[in-house]
Parts: C-alpha cells; sequence; structure tokens
C-alpha cells in the first residue's frame, strides 16, 4: 500500500481521538479514545520508520533515523511546555488542558491531509539515488507488482514467518525487552527528584535537561554509526550499541549514589542528567532501526518494525510495575508514609537503590545480549540481498 496513504490514515485516527479526550466529560470516554489513538499511533510509527528507512542509503540510515528522534523530542518539549502553561488557565470558557488536546488534534489532522498530498512513497520515485541500486531494483519490483502473490493474506503469513526467523531480529527484540526496563524505571526520575526536595519547576527543569540530553544523542549516536559503518560494516553498530548501553552503568551509579540527596546539588543532577542522556540513547539510531532495514527484503520492512514495536511495547507494559515491586518489597520504600510536597529522605534513599537495580542490572544484560549479532548479522544481511538477487532472477 501507499505508505503517505496509510501514515494520514493513522494521523487522521489520532488526531480525532485527541480531539474526542479534549471533550470528553467521563473518564471511560477518555479511556476509549485514548485507546483509538493508541491504534493511530500503531498504525504510523512501523510505516513511518520502514518509510525514512527507504529514503536513506544503508550508510546514512542512522542519521535519518536521529533526526526522526531529535525532531520529535524537541517537539515533545515544545509541547510539554505549552501544555504546562496552558493547563493552569481557561481559553473562550474551556478549561486549558481540554483547548490544549484540542488543538493538538487541528495540528495533527492539518500534517494528515499535507502528507496525504504532498508526500511520496520512495517506491515510486524513478531513479532515486538515495538507495542502494539493489535497493531501488527490489522496490521497483515491488512497486509494479511484477511478483503478484496469489493472496495477501497468504503473503502476509509468509512474510509474517520469514521476519520471525531472521536470527538478528530475534536478538534486538530480545535485548529490547530488558532495554525497556532502565527506560521505565527513568519515568519514576520525577518522584524521585520530589522526594528528595526538588520543587515542580526544579524538577520539570532536571528533566527537560535529561530529555534536550537525549534527543542530542540519538542523533549524534546515528551520525556516529553511519560514518563507523562505512570503515566497519559488520561490527560497527553492534560496538556503538554496546557502547550507549553500557554508558548506563556508570551514569546511573553516579546520579544514584555519588551524588547527595540534597537540593544544594542541582547543577550536579543536571550536568550528569545532560550527558547521560547524550551517552544512552543511541542504541535505536544507531544500531536497531538501521540493522532492520538490513536485514529483510525492502517489502518487509514495515513488518519488522511493527513486530519490533508490538513484541517492545507489550512487555514493556510490565516494566512499571517490576520497578514499583523491587522498590517496595526488597529496598522498604512505602508509599503510605511518604509525603511527595515535603519530601522524604527514607523514601528518596529506598526509591534510589530500586531505579539503580532495575537499570544497572538492565543496562549489563543488554550490553551482553548485543554481542551474538557480531556473528549472526553479516549472515542474515547477505540471506536478505540474496533473497533479492532470487526474486530478480524469477522476473
Amino acid at each position: 500500500y501507499d505508505r503517505p496513504t496509510v501514515l494520514a490514515i493513522g494521523t487522521v485516527f489520532w488526531a480525532l481521538s485527541t480531539g474526542a479526550v479534549g471533550v470528553s466529560q467521563h473518564f471511560r470516554q477518555v479511556a476509549f479514545w485514548r485507546a483509538v489513538n493508541g491504534l493511530g499511533l500503531a498504525i504510523v510509527i512501523p510505516a513511518l520508520q520502514s518509510f525514512i528507512a527507504d529514503s536513506y542509503k544503508d550508510g546514512t540510515r542512522g542519521a535519518g533515523f536521529g533526526l526522526l528522534s531529535l525532531i520529535g523530542a524537541v517537539g515533545g518539549i515544545g509541547g510539554s511546555i505549552l501544555a504546562t502553561i496552558m493547563a493552569g488557565n481557561d481559553y473562550w470558557g474551556l478549561a486549558g488542558w481540554r483547548v490544549a488536546f484540542i488543538m493538538v488534534a487541528l495540528v495533527s489532522l492539518i500534517i494528515g491531509i499535507l502528507v496525504y498530498l504532498y508526500a511520496t512513497d520512495p517506491r515510486k520515485i524513478p531513479g532515486n539515488h538515495l538507495l542502494d541500486d539493489d535497493d531501488y531494483e527490489r522496490l521497483h519490483l515491488a512497486s509494479k507488482d511484477v511478483l503478484p502473490p496469489p493472496s495477501i493474506w497468504r503473503d502476509s503469513l509468509v512474510a509474517t514467518r520469514s521476519v520471525m526467523k531472521v536470527r538478528t531480529f530475534q536478538i534486538i527484540v530480545l535485548q529490547g525487552i530488558i532495554g525497556s526496563l532502565p527506560w521505565t524505571a527513568i519515568v519514576f526520575f520525577t518522584m524521585w527528584f520530589e522526594l528528595i526536595g526538588f520543587d515542580n519547576n526544579s524538577s520539570a527543569a532536571l528533566n527537560s535537561l535529561f530529555a534536550i540530553g537525549c534527543a542530542t544523542g540519538a542523533f549524534l549516536g546515528g551520525v556516529i554509526a553511519d560514518r563507523l559503518s562505512r570503515h566497519f560494516p559488520d561490527s560497527a553498530r553492534v560496538m556503538c550499541a554496546q557502547f550507549s548501553a553500557f554508558m548506563g552503568i556508570p551514569f546511573s551509579w553516579i546520579l544514584l549514589t555519588v551524588i547527595p540527596q540534597s537540593v544544594d546539588y542541582w547543577s550536579a543532577y543536571a550536568v550528569t542528567l545532560f550527558f547521560m542522556g547524550i551517552t544512552i540513547s543511541w542504541c535505536a539510531t544507531s544500531a536497531n532501526n538501521p540493522m532492520f532495514a538490513e536485514v529483510v527484503p525492502p517489502k518487509h520492512r514495515t513488518m519488522i518494525y511493527a513486530f519490533d514495536r508490538a513484541f517492545e511495547g507489550s512487555f514493556a507494559s510490565l516494566a512499571a510495575p517490576a520497578v514499583g515491586l523491587v522498590t517496595e518489597k526488597i529496598y522498604g520504600y512505602d508509599s503510605k508514609t511518604v509525603n511527595l510536597a515535603n519530601g522524604s529522605a527514607e523514601g528518596a534513599y529506598a526509591l534510589s537503590r530500586g531505579l539503580l537495580t532495575m537499570m544497572i542490572v538492565p543496562f549489563g544484560v543488554c550490553v551482553l545480549f548485543y554481542s551474538p549479532l557480531y556473528l549472526v548479522f553479516k549472515r542474515d544481511r547477505e540471506n536478505a540481498k540474496l533473497s533479492s538477487f532470487k526474486d530478480q532472477e524469477l522476473v
């Protein structure tokens, strides 16, 4: 299917659902429309990732995914600031948060229309020099339906099986499931800052610095991996991912144990969080997403990104309760005796130890789980190329 059309449909889904949340009066209505919003995101994200993968060559996809991540993060930071400012005011007789939802819905709807009208699928661009010759030939054959499948559903089933058998995909998804634990633990940073004694503005500033660091690091990691992959095509991306995962260990240790848990050390927290964000955010843009594009034929790229989101997203939803259980059962954090408004030294200490466990251990496991890619990535990439050559010979 034409991916700009798919992207437009998904964008309209989340635009309508976001606007509906803004006018909802009951919790059940909000829950329903948030579910519809998730459906829209599920449509957009894999299609967008495969669109980016087809728009860049093998040696430049890291920068493409990094730029996508950077733009998304900047938009998220700006949107959060705007929504926070609007939430405390009324506009035209409506609560500020409702107006914020409606504004996002209108902007999303406009973007969806613009994508449908003006975006062009890379598959349909004749002589697209952004693609490798092999990729362009494969995309050209797919777009012309030279080899029409006897059944769309049967072809999808065959494609699903072939994607699931790719070792590189299996390994990256496995590490992604474990890797979701520290990123879920990071969600608890705001609570931890408040337990230390930081006010809302100071906590928000620390979170913003970390988000800015992650946005910058995602782009930087993608560019560095692209440069290194030109010299070490079989191992550079794996090395970058391992470096990024490993850096989560010392930075977590410094942040959660070395810096005194006092409001007097805001600057130390700010610097640590910023550089932590820069170094631990490389994995997706430097390795995972670019490598997915190389180990399957172009026509299966949307599918491999969809499966990755499905598996990692499903297990990531279980990570937050795991962080809470470790903090409460092992380190004695008691939410009933903690007052966030006044801070709690005991609560901050217990939560920091729980976060430390749920960050250092998964980061270390991720470093180990990336190691088999040194052996299987090259083989899977060659198999994908061989598969495309066989398709061309059949023509």
